[in-house]
């Protein structure tokens, strides 16, 4: 057993016995907040739970947006649905930007007291006229109804993910504005026919961020990743539930 996790921190599982800066996702943070064991499994074990089916319609619509306001970024000019709801902002060019919405590097940031690089994968980047920056996020589903709010449970996800994009560019000494906007696309399935499309809803849903929790569950991390202690399930965690169920059948 110990052969194969030797085998594994090569691809990136933490060693406390290592001084290498260890890259830390907001999507591993948000993992640690649901089930903290099923943390411990996949970053310091290299047991990671069963993927998920890829989104890819909800990526093109990702790419999709992103090329729609890129236009108006280039140009200088206001996007139609910042104007439809009044919102004081442009999209802003910015030389990091690229790199700041890929997955794989994002915007990073070294917390120097645990040795984490923090980083995370933007959607979008917008400027008032104060020069504050605000992060944009897109998201994209199928429901009856108009999304005009962050209402169900579930939602907390997408917050956490948002204030975590805030604090990564305040830590980088950027002027950041506590206001991100959801930019919703809900795929109407009232048209009369497919005819090889599918429309969309746009919404523009405003959240106001508070990132002061962020920090102490670094701290928190890192102390669960410096633990020979595999902890608690998180509460409701359907894959440690599972897990149980099996080997309360199999016993």
């Amino acid at each position: 057993m110990s052969k194969y996790y030797n085998s594994q921190r090569a691809t990136g599982l933490y060693d406390s016995s290592s001084k290498e800066q260890f890259k830390l996702s907001r999507s591993k943070i948000d993992l640690f907040l649901n089930c903290p064991r099923c943390f411990y499994y996949d970053r310091k074990l290299g047991v990671a739970r069963p993927p998920g089916f890829p989104f890819t319609l909800n990526s093109a619509v990702d790419t999709l947006l992103k090329q729609e306001f890129d236009i108006h970024r280039v140009k200088g000019t206001k996007h139609p649905l910042l104007e439809k709801y009044g919102v004081d902002a442009l999209p802003i060019p910015h030389e990091d930007l690229n790199k700041w919405r890929h997955n794989f590097t994002g915007i990073q940031y070294l917390h120097e007291q645990t040795n984490f690089l923090i980083h995370g994968a933007i959607d979008d980047l917008w400027q008032n006229s104060k020069g504050e920056y605000i992060v944009v996020d897109y998201k994209a589903t199928s429901k009856r109804g108009e999304i005009t709010e962050l209402n169900q449970e579930w939602h907390d996800g997408y917050k956490r993910q948002m204030e975590i994009y805030q604090w990564l560019l305040r830590r980088n000494s950027y002027k950041v504005s506590d206001t991100g906007y959801f930019v919703y696309c809900n795929g109407r399935a009232d048209a009369e026919a497919f005819d090889g499309k599918l429309e969309f809803d746009v919404t523009l849903i405003s959240y106001t961020g508070d990132d002061s929790w962020i920090e102490q569950i670094i701290f928190d991390i890192h102390k669960c990743l410096n633990s020979d202690k595999i902890p608690e399930a998180g509460t409701d965690c359907d894959y440690c539930d599972y897990v149980e169920a099996i080997v309360g059948n199999l016993s």
